[in-house]
């Protein structure tokens, strides 16, 4: 997992709406949204676990969202397991 790159972001918060080319974003239509399907995040759940130091701090080095990535892990290796349970 490599760190997120900021490299332009002072360029992006420079740039007004009238800068955007929007060209090739196609419309929203009556359609698109009588298709469109509203789902509301699964609430999180806060949990305390004991983490080996390294293990914690290899997270947190990936950046700051490190909680969300350990939780993307733990999610990816439950999937994992789930297929051999069935």
């Amino acid at each position: 997992m490599n760190k997120p790159t900021k490299t332009n972001l002072e360029h992006f918060d420079s740039m007004t709406d009238d800068m955007i080319d929007t060209s090739e974003i196609p419309p929203l239509t009556e359609e698109f949204f009588a298709a469109a399907k509203w789902r509301m995040p699964k609430p999180k759940v806060k949990v305390t676990v004991e983490v080996e130091p390294d293990v914690i701090e290899w997270f947190k080095a990936q950046g700051e969202n490190y909680q969300r990535d350990l939780a993307a892990a733990l999610r990816i290796y439950a999937q994992a397991h789930q297929a051999f349970k069935k």
